[in-house]
């Protein structure tokens, strides 16, 4: 059973979702502009790894009408909470939710159904801390969703390189102190690497790193210009709004 919730009405409406109660790790801002990273092709594969309650790859399925996505989350809890997410919007014939712990060895990644090569596209949060490094929420499910062992954004990493295709791409969304980290794991398997910096203020520092990267690719590293999250008011700025209601972007 999971814990009853009042659904978030998603994305201006286009989802409802239900997540955990407040004070566990929910879905928000970070998960929004994770799921308005691509413009996947008709018939793309998308894979969720890390999903919680499925906000960001029910987004691309709502968007995204002739995608497939796959949910990957290790948690039965919060499976069961992808899979009526999915049900109630609608989106369960195109959406697979997997429970599989995206660090166990590949045989027993394999047989909880991550298989080699399986995904087009593959978005991703991973957890923004290692233990030892940050002192843990005393929410069991916030500190699990929020912490690795140590060394594991590399093992993160090699398991997204694993289900890519080749020449797949990939999206994460990090802690902008950890970009040095982040490029530091991709080395080898990603190229054509782009990074976004993320400000909630137009004077204050970037606080997140969007990033995205083709596997196997050597293509050149590009910094794009900033997404500022909030005008000197304190109010969504035009790009954030548009981005948080899913409204259709031009170039």
């Amino acid at each position: 059973m999971t814990e009853p919730t009042e659904p978030d009405r998603w994305l201006g409406g286009r989802l409802t979702l239900r997540q955990p109660p407040r004070g566990a790790h929910r879905a928000g801002t970070d998960a929004v502009l994770l799921a308005r990273l691509f413009e996947p092709p008709p018939g793309a594969v998308i894979c969720d790894l890390g999903a919680a309650s499925g906000a960001v790859g029910l987004a691309y399925a709502a968007l995204h009408p002739e995608c497939r996505v796959v949910l990957v989350e290790k948690e039965e809890r919060l499976a069961v909470l992808a899979r009526e997410n999915a049900a109630e919007n609608g989106l369960a014939e195109r959406v697979t939710v997997v429970e599989a712990d995206v660090l166990a060895p590949g045989a027993r990644r394999r047989e909880a159904g991550l298989l080699p090569d399986m995904a087009d596209i593959l978005v991703t949060n991973p957890p923004f801390f290692e233990e030892g490094r940050h002192r843990p929420s005393p929410v069991a499910g916030k500190a699990s969703a929020h912490t690795f062992a140590a060394d594991g954004l590399e093992a993160w990493l090699r398991t997204c390189a694993d289900i890519l295709r080749p020449s797949g791409q990939l999206g994460l969304i990090h802690r902008a102190d950890s970009l040095p980290d982040c490029l530091d794991a991709m080395r080898k398997r990603f190229g054509t690497i782009t990074v976004r910096p993320i400000h909630a203020a137009p004077d204050r520092p970037a606080i997140r790193v969007l990033i995205g990267a083709v596997m196997g690719s050597r293509g050149p590293f590009s910094l794009l210009p900033p997404l500022v999250l909030h005008d000197a008011s304190g109010r969504f700025t035009a790009e954030a709004e548009a981005l948080h209601r899913g409204d259709l972007l031009t170039p």
